[in-house]
Protein backbone atom coordinates (compact mmCIF):
# COMPACT_ATOMS: atom_id res chain seq x y z
CA UNK A 1 0.00 0.00 0.00
CA UNK A 2 3.37 2.39 0.75
CA UNK A 3 3.91 2.03 -3.17
CA UNK A 4 0.80 2.62 -4.33
CA UNK A 5 0.43 5.92 -1.48
CA UNK A 6 3.17 7.44 -2.71
CA UNK A 7 2.43 7.31 -6.54
CA UNK A 8 -0.86 8.79 -5.44
CA UNK A 9 0.57 11.44 -3.72
CA UNK A 10 2.93 12.12 -6.63
CA UNK A 11 0.28 12.94 -8.69
CA UNK A 12 -2.29 14.84 -6.67
CA UNK A 13 0.11 17.04 -4.78
CA UNK A 14 2.35 18.17 -7.92
CA UNK A 15 -0.59 20.83 -8.48
CA UNK A 16 -0.42 21.64 -5.28
CA UNK A 17 3.16 22.53 -5.23
CA UNK A 18 3.26 24.52 -8.91
CA UNK A 19 0.40 26.54 -7.14
CA UNK A 20 1.89 27.80 -4.14
CA UNK A 21 4.99 28.21 -5.82
CA UNK A 22 3.75 30.42 -8.46
CA UNK A 23 0.36 32.02 -7.82
CA UNK A 24 0.10 34.98 -9.05
CA UNK A 25 -3.24 36.97 -8.64
CA UNK A 26 -5.35 40.03 -8.77
CA UNK A 27 -8.61 42.13 -8.22
CA UNK A 28 -9.31 45.99 -8.39
CA UNK A 29 -7.76 48.07 -5.81
CA UNK A 30 -10.59 47.92 -3.14
CA UNK A 31 -8.71 50.46 -1.26
CA UNK A 32 -9.24 52.74 -3.59
CA UNK A 33 -12.87 52.53 -3.76
CA UNK A 34 -13.58 55.83 -1.46
CA UNK A 35 -10.69 57.63 -3.52
CA UNK A 36 -12.45 60.34 -4.66
CA UNK A 37 -10.18 61.13 -7.37
CA UNK A 38 -8.88 57.46 -8.62
CA UNK A 39 -8.85 57.32 -12.19
CA UNK A 40 -9.71 53.39 -12.39
CA UNK A 41 -12.71 53.62 -9.47
CA UNK A 42 -15.29 53.06 -12.69
CA UNK A 43 -13.33 49.29 -12.51
CA UNK A 44 -15.17 48.91 -8.74
CA UNK A 45 -18.64 50.90 -9.76
CA UNK A 46 -19.39 52.08 -13.31
CA UNK A 47 -21.46 55.08 -11.63
CA UNK A 48 -18.76 56.73 -10.59
CA UNK A 49 -17.32 59.50 -13.24
CA UNK A 50 -14.00 62.29 -12.54
CA UNK A 51 -13.61 65.68 -12.66
CA UNK A 52 -10.46 64.53 -14.86
CA UNK A 53 -10.42 63.03 -18.17
CA UNK A 54 -7.37 60.70 -18.63
CA UNK A 55 -5.63 58.34 -21.38
CA UNK A 56 -3.09 55.66 -19.67
CA UNK A 57 0.04 55.01 -20.41
CA UNK A 58 -0.40 51.75 -22.91
CA UNK A 59 0.13 48.24 -20.48
CA UNK A 60 1.55 50.97 -17.54
CA UNK A 61 -1.99 52.84 -16.44
CA UNK A 62 -3.44 50.47 -14.38
CA UNK A 63 -1.63 47.21 -12.93
CA UNK A 64 -2.86 45.08 -10.38
CA UNK A 65 -1.46 42.05 -9.00
CA UNK A 66 -2.27 39.87 -6.00
CA UNK A 67 -2.53 36.69 -4.55
CA UNK A 68 -5.28 35.07 -1.59
CA UNK A 69 -5.17 32.04 0.05
CA UNK A 70 -5.85 30.76 3.48
CA UNK A 71 -2.73 28.54 2.76
CA UNK A 72 1.14 29.21 1.64
CA UNK A 73 4.41 28.62 0.98
CA UNK A 74 5.10 28.19 4.41
CA UNK A 75 2.84 25.67 5.13
CA UNK A 76 4.14 23.41 2.52
CA UNK A 77 7.81 24.01 2.46
CA UNK A 78 9.16 23.27 5.89
CA UNK A 79 12.73 23.77 7.32
CA UNK A 80 14.58 20.54 7.38
CA UNK A 81 14.39 19.12 10.36
CA UNK A 82 17.77 16.27 9.08
CA UNK A 83 19.72 19.52 7.82
CA UNK A 84 23.29 19.40 8.68
CA UNK A 85 23.02 16.05 10.38
CA UNK A 86 22.46 13.63 7.54
CA UNK A 87 21.37 16.46 4.48
CA UNK A 88 22.69 19.58 3.26
CA UNK A 89 18.91 20.62 2.13
CA UNK A 90 17.55 23.36 4.43
CA UNK A 91 14.20 23.36 3.48
CA UNK A 92 11.88 20.09 3.03
CA UNK A 93 8.25 19.90 2.27
CA UNK A 94 5.58 18.77 4.98
CA UNK A 95 5.75 15.43 3.71
CA UNK A 96 8.99 14.97 5.60
CA UNK A 97 8.51 11.67 7.90
CA UNK A 98 11.02 13.21 10.04
CA UNK A 99 8.31 16.08 10.14
CA UNK A 100 5.75 15.31 13.19
CA UNK A 101 1.44 15.00 11.88
CA UNK A 102 0.49 17.42 13.68
CA UNK A 103 3.10 20.32 12.89
CA UNK A 104 3.20 19.17 8.86
CA UNK A 105 -0.71 19.18 8.97
CA UNK A 106 -1.07 22.61 11.25
CA UNK A 107 -0.86 25.75 8.19
CA UNK A 108 -4.04 23.91 6.37
CA UNK A 109 -6.74 24.81 6.99
CA UNK A 110 -9.28 21.75 8.24
CA UNK A 111 -12.35 23.07 5.51
CA UNK A 112 -11.17 23.46 2.38
CA UNK A 113 -7.97 24.86 0.87
CA UNK A 114 -7.94 27.94 -1.66
CA UNK A 115 -5.92 29.92 -3.50
CA UNK A 116 -7.57 31.78 -5.93
CA UNK A 117 -7.81 35.16 -7.54
CA UNK A 118 -7.47 37.16 -10.95
CA UNK A 119 -4.73 39.41 -12.78
CA UNK A 120 -6.08 42.49 -14.69
CA UNK A 121 -3.62 44.64 -16.68
CA UNK A 122 -5.25 47.85 -18.50
CA UNK A 123 -3.53 47.40 -22.10
CA UNK A 124 -5.30 50.76 -22.89
CA UNK A 125 -7.88 52.94 -21.07
CA UNK A 126 -8.86 56.45 -21.77
CA UNK A 127 -12.03 58.46 -19.58
CA UNK A 128 -13.85 61.80 -20.82
CA UNK A 129 -17.19 63.56 -20.25
CA UNK A 130 -19.42 63.72 -23.28
CA UNK A 131 -22.92 62.66 -24.06
CA UNK A 132 -24.39 64.30 -20.18
CA UNK A 133 -22.14 61.87 -17.97
CA UNK A 134 -18.47 60.34 -17.91
CA UNK A 135 -17.52 58.12 -20.24
CA UNK A 136 -14.50 55.17 -20.41
CA UNK A 137 -13.77 52.91 -22.90
CA UNK A 138 -11.24 50.09 -21.87
CA UNK A 139 -8.82 47.35 -23.57
CA UNK A 140 -8.21 44.69 -20.48
CA UNK A 141 -6.05 41.58 -19.75
CA UNK A 142 -7.36 39.51 -17.58
CA UNK A 143 -6.48 35.83 -15.82
CA UNK A 144 -7.51 33.88 -13.34
CA UNK A 145 -6.38 31.48 -11.55
CA UNK A 146 -8.09 29.16 -8.90
CA UNK A 147 -7.41 26.04 -6.78
CA UNK A 148 -9.31 24.03 -3.84
CA UNK A 149 -7.99 21.51 -2.05
CA UNK A 150 -9.53 19.28 1.03
CA UNK A 151 -7.70 19.02 4.34
CA UNK A 152 -8.67 15.24 4.16
CA UNK A 153 -5.94 15.13 0.92
CA UNK A 154 -3.12 16.34 2.90
CA UNK A 155 -4.01 14.40 5.94
CA UNK A 156 -4.20 11.26 3.73
CA UNK A 157 -0.71 12.32 2.33
CA UNK A 158 0.19 11.97 5.39
CA UNK A 159 -0.49 8.72 5.88
CA UNK A 160 -1.86 9.34 9.64
CA UNK A 161 -3.46 6.10 10.07
CA UNK A 162 -5.76 3.30 8.62
CA UNK A 163 -8.85 4.71 8.39
CA UNK A 164 -12.07 6.31 5.83
CA UNK A 165 -10.99 9.45 4.38
CA UNK A 166 -13.85 11.34 2.70
CA UNK A 167 -11.44 13.62 0.87
CA UNK A 168 -14.28 14.88 -1.65
CA UNK A 169 -13.45 17.56 -4.28
CA UNK A 170 -9.86 19.15 -5.76
CA UNK A 171 -10.79 21.69 -8.05
CA UNK A 172 -8.49 23.80 -9.86
CA UNK A 173 -8.81 26.15 -12.46
CA UNK A 174 -7.27 29.10 -15.20
CA UNK A 175 -8.64 31.32 -17.66
CA UNK A 176 -7.00 34.15 -19.78
CA UNK A 177 -9.14 36.78 -22.10
CA UNK A 178 -9.29 39.93 -23.32
CA UNK A 179 -12.26 42.57 -22.26
CA UNK A 180 -13.04 45.61 -24.56
CA UNK A 181 -15.44 47.92 -22.00
CA UNK A 182 -17.39 50.59 -23.24
CA UNK A 183 -18.87 52.71 -20.00
CA UNK A 184 -21.10 55.65 -19.45
CA UNK A 185 -22.39 57.22 -16.30
CA UNK A 186 -24.71 60.30 -15.87
CA UNK A 187 -26.32 61.71 -12.36
CA UNK A 188 -30.21 61.52 -12.65
CA UNK A 189 -30.56 63.95 -10.30
CA UNK A 190 -28.69 65.66 -7.35
CA UNK A 191 -28.79 62.54 -5.18
CA UNK A 192 -28.52 59.69 -7.52
CA UNK A 193 -26.00 58.54 -10.43
CA UNK A 194 -25.90 55.39 -12.51
CA UNK A 195 -23.97 53.84 -14.85
CA UNK A 196 -23.34 50.74 -16.51
CA UNK A 197 -20.66 49.19 -18.93
CA UNK A 198 -21.16 46.69 -22.37
CA UNK A 199 -17.91 44.25 -22.16
CA UNK A 200 -16.78 42.28 -24.99
CA UNK A 201 -15.12 39.09 -23.96
CA UNK A 202 -12.21 37.66 -26.45
CA UNK A 203 -11.36 34.17 -25.20
CA UNK A 204 -7.71 33.28 -24.88
CA UNK A 205 -7.79 29.62 -22.84
CA UNK A 206 -9.51 28.38 -19.94
CA UNK A 207 -8.45 24.92 -18.40
CA UNK A 208 -10.48 23.08 -15.77
CA UNK A 209 -9.59 20.43 -13.64
CA UNK A 210 -11.54 17.96 -11.52
CA UNK A 211 -11.25 14.97 -9.35
CA UNK A 212 -14.93 14.42 -7.74
CA UNK A 213 -15.58 12.66 -5.18
CA UNK A 214 -12.17 11.19 -3.69
CA UNK A 215 -12.28 8.23 -1.25
CA UNK A 216 -9.98 6.24 0.58
CA UNK A 217 -10.70 3.41 2.50
CA UNK A 218 -8.11 1.85 4.31
CA UNK A 219 -9.94 1.01 7.68
CA UNK A 220 -10.74 -2.71 6.47
CA UNK A 221 -8.61 -5.66 7.18
CA UNK A 222 -9.35 -7.32 4.03
CA UNK A 223 -9.40 -5.01 1.28
CA UNK A 224 -8.09 -1.05 0.97
CA UNK A 225 -10.61 1.07 -1.83
CA UNK A 226 -9.58 4.63 -3.59
CA UNK A 227 -11.96 5.94 -5.73
CA UNK A 228 -12.52 9.47 -7.36
CA UNK A 229 -13.68 11.05 -10.97
CA UNK A 230 -10.97 12.93 -12.81
CA UNK A 231 -11.92 15.48 -15.41
CA UNK A 232 -9.90 17.99 -17.65
CA UNK A 233 -11.37 20.52 -19.55
CA UNK A 234 -9.14 22.35 -21.75
CA UNK A 235 -10.93 25.39 -23.97
CA UNK A 236 -7.78 27.33 -26.40
CA UNK A 237 -7.08 27.17 -30.44
CA UNK A 238 -5.66 24.46 -31.46
CA UNK A 239 -4.96 22.54 -28.41
CA UNK A 240 -4.06 19.30 -28.59
CA UNK A 241 -2.68 16.39 -26.23
CA UNK A 242 0.20 14.34 -27.15
CA UNK A 243 -0.52 10.87 -26.23
CA UNK A 244 2.17 7.69 -25.90
CA UNK A 245 1.55 4.32 -25.10
CA UNK A 246 2.94 2.11 -23.21
CA UNK A 247 2.75 -1.67 -21.87
CA UNK A 248 1.34 -2.78 -18.97
CA UNK A 249 3.19 -4.51 -16.34
CA UNK A 250 0.63 -7.94 -16.33
CA UNK A 251 1.84 -9.98 -19.24
CA UNK A 252 -0.43 -10.07 -21.93
CA UNK A 253 -2.38 -7.40 -20.70
CA UNK A 254 -2.05 -5.12 -23.77
CA UNK A 255 -1.01 -1.73 -23.68
CA UNK A 256 -2.43 1.80 -22.29
CA UNK A 257 -2.31 5.03 -24.14
CA UNK A 258 -0.96 8.09 -21.59
CA UNK A 259 -0.69 11.81 -22.16
CA UNK A 260 2.36 12.95 -22.89
CA UNK A 261 3.02 16.17 -23.53
CA UNK A 262 0.57 19.16 -25.64
CA UNK A 263 0.27 20.58 -28.51
CA UNK A 264 -0.93 24.15 -29.24
CA UNK A 265 -1.37 24.40 -33.28
CA UNK A 266 -1.01 28.65 -33.76
CA UNK A 267 -2.28 31.08 -31.55
CA UNK A 268 -5.78 32.82 -31.88
CA UNK A 269 -9.68 33.27 -30.53
CA UNK A 270 -10.69 30.23 -28.48
CA UNK A 271 -14.03 31.97 -27.42
CA UNK A 272 -15.99 34.71 -27.40
CA UNK A 273 -18.43 36.62 -24.74
CA UNK A 274 -19.96 39.50 -23.15
CA UNK A 275 -20.35 40.92 -19.89
CA UNK A 276 -22.04 43.65 -17.90
CA UNK A 277 -21.05 46.12 -15.19
CA UNK A 278 -24.04 47.95 -13.55
CA UNK A 279 -24.19 50.58 -10.60
CA UNK A 280 -25.34 53.24 -8.60
CA UNK A 281 -24.34 55.85 -5.76
CA UNK A 282 -27.27 57.54 -3.75
CA UNK A 283 -26.48 60.63 -1.67
CA UNK A 284 -28.35 60.89 1.28
CA UNK A 285 -27.69 64.03 2.77
CA UNK A 286 -24.19 65.80 2.53
CA UNK A 287 -22.65 63.40 4.94
CA UNK A 288 -23.73 59.90 4.28
CA UNK A 289 -23.26 58.09 0.78
CA UNK A 290 -24.10 54.67 -0.43
CA UNK A 291 -23.54 52.73 -3.08
CA UNK A 292 -23.81 49.20 -5.14
CA UNK A 293 -22.23 47.52 -7.91
CA UNK A 294 -22.49 44.33 -9.68
CA UNK A 295 -19.78 43.53 -12.14
CA UNK A 296 -18.59 41.21 -14.51
CA UNK A 297 -21.98 39.58 -14.90
CA UNK A 298 -21.17 37.87 -18.77
CA UNK A 299 -20.04 34.74 -19.82
CA UNK A 300 -17.45 33.39 -22.75
CA UNK A 301 -18.95 30.51 -25.20
CA UNK A 302 -15.69 28.51 -26.42
CA UNK A 303 -15.63 26.98 -29.43
CA UNK A 304 -13.89 24.06 -28.30
CA UNK A 305 -13.53 21.31 -25.26
CA UNK A 306 -10.56 18.96 -25.32
CA UNK A 307 -11.46 16.21 -22.20
CA UNK A 308 -9.12 13.82 -20.44
CA UNK A 309 -10.49 11.31 -18.09
CA UNK A 310 -9.20 8.91 -15.90
CA UNK A 311 -9.84 5.25 -17.02
CA UNK A 312 -10.59 3.42 -14.24
CA UNK A 313 -12.67 5.08 -11.07
CA UNK A 314 -11.62 3.28 -8.69
CA UNK A 315 -8.18 1.09 -7.28
CA UNK A 316 -8.61 -1.94 -4.58
CA UNK A 317 -5.95 -3.64 -3.31
CA UNK A 318 -6.93 -7.02 -1.05
CA UNK A 319 -3.99 -8.20 -0.44
CA UNK A 320 -1.68 -11.09 -1.58
CA UNK A 321 -3.88 -14.73 -1.58
CA UNK A 322 -2.41 -18.27 -2.81
CA UNK A 323 0.92 -16.65 -3.76
CA UNK A 324 3.63 -18.37 -4.69
CA UNK A 325 7.64 -17.38 -3.46
CA UNK A 326 8.65 -18.76 -6.63
CA UNK A 327 9.20 -17.76 -9.86
CA UNK A 328 8.06 -20.90 -12.35
CA UNK A 329 4.29 -20.20 -10.11
CA UNK A 330 1.26 -18.48 -12.22
CA UNK A 331 0.33 -16.46 -9.06
CA UNK A 332 3.40 -14.84 -8.06
CA UNK A 333 4.16 -11.91 -5.50
CA UNK A 334 5.33 -10.24 -8.96
CA UNK A 335 2.62 -11.15 -10.83
CA UNK A 336 -0.33 -9.60 -8.13
CA UNK A 337 1.86 -6.62 -7.93
CA UNK A 338 1.88 -6.10 -11.46
CA UNK A 339 -2.00 -6.56 -11.68
CA UNK A 340 -2.04 -3.94 -8.61
CA UNK A 341 0.55 -1.57 -10.30
CA UNK A 342 -2.30 -1.73 -13.68
CA UNK A 343 -5.43 -0.67 -11.30
CA UNK A 344 -3.00 1.94 -10.37
CA UNK A 345 -2.21 3.18 -14.25
CA UNK A 346 -5.83 3.11 -14.94
CA UNK A 347 -7.04 5.07 -11.85
CA UNK A 348 -4.25 8.12 -11.86
CA UNK A 349 -3.47 8.71 -15.40
CA UNK A 350 -6.15 10.50 -17.46
CA UNK A 351 -6.56 9.55 -21.21
CA UNK A 352 -7.34 11.60 -23.60
CA UNK A 353 -11.21 11.97 -24.98
CA UNK A 354 -10.63 14.47 -27.65
CA UNK A 355 -12.93 17.44 -28.50
CA UNK A 356 -16.24 17.33 -27.16
CA UNK A 357 -16.99 20.72 -28.93
CA UNK A 358 -17.77 23.79 -27.38
CA UNK A 359 -19.01 24.97 -23.93
CA UNK A 360 -20.12 28.48 -22.42
CA UNK A 361 -18.35 29.29 -18.93
CA UNK A 362 -19.16 31.95 -16.35
CA UNK A 363 -16.28 34.34 -15.86
CA UNK A 364 -16.96 35.44 -12.13
CA UNK A 365 -19.41 38.05 -10.67
CA UNK A 366 -18.57 40.62 -7.96
CA UNK A 367 -20.84 42.25 -5.92
CA UNK A 368 -19.78 45.65 -3.98
CA UNK A 369 -21.98 47.78 -2.08
CA UNK A 370 -20.70 50.33 -0.11
CA UNK A 371 -21.15 53.20 2.50
CA UNK A 372 -19.11 56.31 2.80
CA UNK A 373 -19.45 58.93 5.93
CA UNK A 374 -17.91 62.53 5.42
CA UNK A 375 -16.78 64.51 8.82
CA UNK A 376 -18.74 67.98 8.89
CA UNK A 377 -16.30 69.24 11.12
CA UNK A 378 -13.37 68.24 8.88
CA UNK A 379 -14.62 67.82 5.08
CA UNK A 380 -11.94 66.31 3.99
CA UNK A 381 -11.79 63.59 5.89
CA UNK A 382 -14.21 60.25 5.22
CA UNK A 383 -15.18 57.04 6.32
CA UNK A 384 -15.95 54.19 4.50
CA UNK A 385 -17.12 50.64 4.64
CA UNK A 386 -16.74 48.24 1.87
CA UNK A 387 -18.44 44.80 1.51
CA UNK A 388 -17.62 42.58 -1.96
CA UNK A 389 -18.55 39.69 -2.63
CA UNK A 390 -16.77 37.37 -5.74
CA UNK A 391 -19.41 34.68 -6.91
CA UNK A 392 -17.34 32.10 -8.54
CA UNK A 393 -18.07 28.59 -7.11
CA UNK A 394 -15.51 27.01 -5.33
CA UNK A 395 -13.72 30.27 -6.26
CA UNK A 396 -16.39 32.27 -4.17
CA UNK A 397 -15.03 34.69 -1.54
CA UNK A 398 -16.32 37.42 0.46
CA UNK A 399 -14.64 40.57 2.62
CA UNK A 400 -15.38 43.82 4.48
CA UNK A 401 -13.03 46.75 4.49
CA UNK A 402 -12.96 49.93 6.85
CA UNK A 403 -11.62 52.65 5.33
CA UNK A 404 -10.60 56.58 6.16
CA UNK A 405 -9.56 58.35 3.65
CA UNK A 406 -8.45 62.01 3.19
CA UNK A 407 -7.72 64.64 0.67
CA UNK A 408 -5.56 67.06 2.21
CA UNK A 409 -4.92 69.15 -1.16
CA UNK A 410 -6.71 69.07 -4.64
CA UNK A 411 -4.36 67.13 -6.36
CA UNK A 412 -3.74 64.73 -3.55
CA UNK A 413 -5.63 62.26 -1.99
CA UNK A 414 -5.40 58.54 -0.33
CA UNK A 415 -5.82 56.69 2.79
CA UNK A 416 -5.91 53.29 4.50
CA UNK A 417 -7.85 50.51 5.56
CA UNK A 418 -8.03 47.14 7.40
CA UNK A 419 -10.00 44.36 5.77
CA UNK A 420 -11.04 41.02 6.83
CA UNK A 421 -12.33 38.70 3.79
CA UNK A 422 -12.58 34.75 3.62
CA UNK A 423 -8.87 33.95 3.73
CA UNK A 424 -7.39 36.55 6.30
CA UNK A 425 -7.01 39.99 7.55
CA UNK A 426 -5.08 42.71 6.15
CA UNK A 427 -3.70 46.09 6.18
CA UNK A 428 -3.97 48.29 2.50
CA UNK A 429 -3.15 51.58 1.54
CA UNK A 430 -3.72 53.56 -1.75
CA UNK A 431 -1.86 56.95 -2.19
CA UNK A 432 -3.35 58.94 -5.82
CA UNK A 433 -1.34 61.74 -7.13
CA UNK A 434 -3.06 63.86 -9.77
CA UNK A 435 -2.24 67.41 -10.34
CA UNK A 436 -3.64 68.57 -14.36
CA UNK A 437 -1.62 66.76 -16.78
CA UNK A 438 -0.66 64.10 -14.67
CA UNK A 439 -1.84 61.00 -12.82
CA UNK A 440 0.33 58.34 -10.57
CA UNK A 441 -1.38 56.04 -7.99
CA UNK A 442 0.49 52.99 -6.03
CA UNK A 443 -1.91 51.07 -3.40
CA UNK A 444 -1.95 47.74 -1.68
CA UNK A 445 -5.16 45.78 -0.68
CA UNK A 446 -2.82 43.19 2.02
CA UNK A 447 0.62 44.71 2.54
CA UNK A 448 3.69 42.06 1.67
CA UNK A 449 4.78 40.48 4.67
CA UNK A 450 7.82 38.16 4.90
CA UNK A 451 8.73 36.11 1.54
CA UNK A 452 10.68 33.62 0.90
CA UNK A 453 14.20 34.49 -1.09
CA UNK A 454 12.51 33.23 -4.10
CA UNK A 455 10.45 36.74 -3.26
CA UNK A 456 7.16 33.96 -2.77
CA UNK A 457 5.25 35.84 0.05
CA UNK A 458 4.76 33.05 3.10
CA UNK A 459 1.13 34.01 3.76
CA UNK A 460 0.33 33.10 0.11
CA UNK A 461 -1.55 36.95 0.71
CA UNK A 462 -0.35 40.10 -1.23
CA UNK A 463 -1.34 42.59 -3.15
CA UNK A 464 0.33 45.58 -5.53
CA UNK A 465 -1.35 47.93 -7.69
CA UNK A 466 -0.33 50.94 -9.17
CA UNK A 467 -0.31 52.69 -12.37
CA UNK A 468 0.46 56.15 -14.73
CA UNK A 469 -2.28 58.15 -16.62
CA UNK A 470 -2.09 61.77 -18.70
CA UNK A 471 -5.21 63.92 -17.10
CA UNK A 472 -6.18 67.16 -17.73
Amino acid sequence: MTIMTNKYNKHILAAAMLMVGGAAMAQNLNSAYFTDQYAFRHTMNPAYGNEQNYVSIPALGNINVSMHGNFGYEDVIMKNPRYGIDSDKKMTTFMNPYISDSKALDGFSTGNNRLTGDVNIAILSAGFKAFGGYNTVELNSKSSLGMVLPYELFEFARNTGNKTYDIGDINAHAQSYVELALGHSRKINDKLRVGAKLKFLFGIARADFQFKNVKADLAGTDKWTVSGDALADVSMKGFAYKTTTDDYKQDGAGQYEKIDDVDVDGAGLGGFGMALDLGAVYKINDDWTVSASLLDLGFISWSNDVQAANKSKSFEFNGFHDTSVTSDGNNTIENQSDKYSDQITDFINIQDKGDKGGRTTGIGATLNVGCEYTLPVYRKMTFGLLSSTRIKGAYSWTEGRLSANWKPLKWLDGGVNFAVNSFTASMGYVLNIHPKGYNFFIGMDHILGKTSKECIPLSSNANVSLGMSIAW
